[in-house]
């Protein structure tokens, strides 16, 4: 009797084997079209994987491949030196804070644009807006880092020309600790505002128009449409946004913040990316920069779940 169900689930795994094999080949085109993205993930962010390996292995930047291979394994020691340093407090802070700055600022920010421009009846102005919204989210950070720059230039920058104006004395905003976090904020916000509006605007697009008039035909005004109607309607696209944005919590932008930083701003700037690049790049130190990057990827990985499962708790969409 085993044996026959044995032939059975081979037949079986067979016959879907060779199903398989016969709707890729008819959907070739549309496999060649995903193919260049499928290589792209696998080589820049699935093989690199393998090098996670060095966290737990005292590797010597002159001998980094022989190391890997045939070095002894240390265990924790380089995460356990992580939590012991003087940094590890101070750029834990830092990297949660700027996340959080920008989650809550940026976040319900692409939200209000969205809602704000799906109540623009003019179409040539609407069109205009998001255009100039959409912009920013294309220009390098190299470009958006020389912008901020020169506009909060002590001598030329246009804020302080205007402060000198006034009769007040110019704020040296990129090397101040009390501004510079509302810099980096601030300068998301334009830059990630209209990118971030799509999505909702798309959902918001999927609406059943029969809900509106049926608001409508209840006495409705547009704030009472837009509160009962179309907030709830993107309310699973919102949840599915946030997750994401939870899960990237401990990603504060390190370009952005490559970019700007400076010495006199460390204290209030200086991420885990950042200190990553110093320990791993600058300092030659491969084993105790790995065991710190995989530190904050296994923090992100626990915040994405609880958010996903919180999610599915609350009875909302979620990832999986």
């Amino acid at each position: 009797m085993s044996e026959i169900v044995l032939q059975r689930k081979q037949t079986e795994i067979s016959t879907r084997t060779r199903s398989l094999w016969k709707t890729m080949l008819i959907y070739r085109h549309y496999y060649l079209l995903v193919l260049p993205g499928v290589l792209y993930f696998l080589i820049f962010h699935y093989v690199p994987m393998l090098g996670i390996a060095i966290a737990f292995k005292d590797v010597s930047p002159y001998n980094v491949i022989g190391d890997l291979l045939h070095g002894p394994w240390v265990g924790f020691r380089f995460f356990q030196q992580f939590m012991d340093s003087v940094y590890f407090w101070n750029v834990m802070e830092n990297t949660l804070l700027i996340s959080l700055y920008k989650l809550l600022w940026a976040f319900p920010a692409s939200i209000v644009l969205a809602l704000m421009l799906n109540e623009v009846s003019h179409g040539l102005f609407k069109r205009v807006v998001q255009t100039l919204s959409y912009l920013p989210h294309f220009l390098s950070m190299v470009i958006v880092a020389g912008i901020l720059v020169n506009l909060l230039s002590t001598e030329v920058g246009f804020i302080n020309v205007i402060l000198k104006s006034l009769g007040f004395d110019s704020i040296y905003f990129m090397g101040n600790e009390n501004y510079f976090r509302s810099v980096l904020v601030s300068s998301h916000i334009w830059q990630s505002i209209g990118w971030g509006s799509i999505l909702y605007l798309a959902a918001i697009a999927g609406i059943d128009p029969q809900l509106y008039e049926a608001a409508e035909m209840d006495g409705a005004g547009r704030w009472r449409k837009m509160w009962h109607v179309t907030l709830p309607g993107i309310v699973p696209i919102m949840v599915l946004l946030l997750i994401f944005n939870v899960g990237g919590l401990l990603n504060a932008g390190f370009e952005q913040i490559y970019l700007l930083y400076s010495p006199p701003v460390y204290r209030v700037s200086d991420i885990i990316d950042t200190y990553v690049y110093r320990e791993g790049i600058g300092a030659t130190h491969y084993s105790y920069a790995t065991a710190v990057g995989l530190f904050k990827n296994i923090i992100s990985l626990i915040l994405i779940l609880a958010a996903n499962f919180t999610a599915k708790k609350m009875q909302q969409e979620s990832l999986f």
